[in-house]
């Protein structure tokens, strides 16, 4: 004989996320976030660098802010 609280058919109730599949949840959500900030951050970065071509004309090495005698 059948039970009459059994399912058949038509919505079925969604089983709660185990603390292990929330953890990888978690885990995944803040690994997207930051690899989301570091490719906005690098395309801000290449925005707003300067042109190859006025970068090749600078002759500035890393004594530079010594006076020349």
């Amino acid at each position: 004989m059948r039970n009459q609280f059994t399912s058949r058919g038509g919505f079925v109730l969604a089983k709660t996320p185990s603390t292990r599949q929330q953890q990888s949840r978690r885990k995944l959500a803040v690994i997207s976030g930051i690899l989301a900030l570091a490719l906005a951050s690098g395309v801000i970065g290449s925005l707003t660098s300067p042109n190859a071509a006025v970068v090749g004309q600078v002759t500035t090495g890393p004594f530079s802010y010594f006076p020349s005698e």
